[in-house]
Formats: C-alpha cells, structure tokens, sequence
C-alpha cells in the first residue's frame, strides 16, 4: 500500500466474545420495592410514636 493511502477497513469483532444468552432486565422487581417500603414504614411509625410519647 503505497503510502498516505487509508488502509483496508478491519472486520467487525460482535462475534469475538462468548454468546451472552442471560440479559437480565433493568430496574428492581416489585418485591424488594415493597419489602424496603415497608421496613421503612416500621421505622417511621416507630419513631413517630417516639416523638409523640416524648412530647405529650
């Protein structure tokens, strides 16, 4: 290839790593969502009855 030419362009490599079968979707499921929701809820209603008892 005589010079200041472009060279050929190379082949493209999506094959070259293994097959990926297992794509798992984004974001949280619903469950964890719901258990951390409520173990916050406790937490508030927990402290809440704290605060009330602290001040009456």
């Amino acid at each position: 290839m005589p010079p200041g030419e472009t060279p050929p362009a190379e082949g493209s490599t999506p094959d070259a790593g293994p097959l990926e079968t297992h794509n798992p979707t984004k974001g949280w499921s619903r469950t964890p969502v719901i258990l951390i929701g409520l173990v916050v809820a406790c937490f508030v209603v927990l402290f809440l009855g704290w605060l009330l008892e602290l001040l009456g």
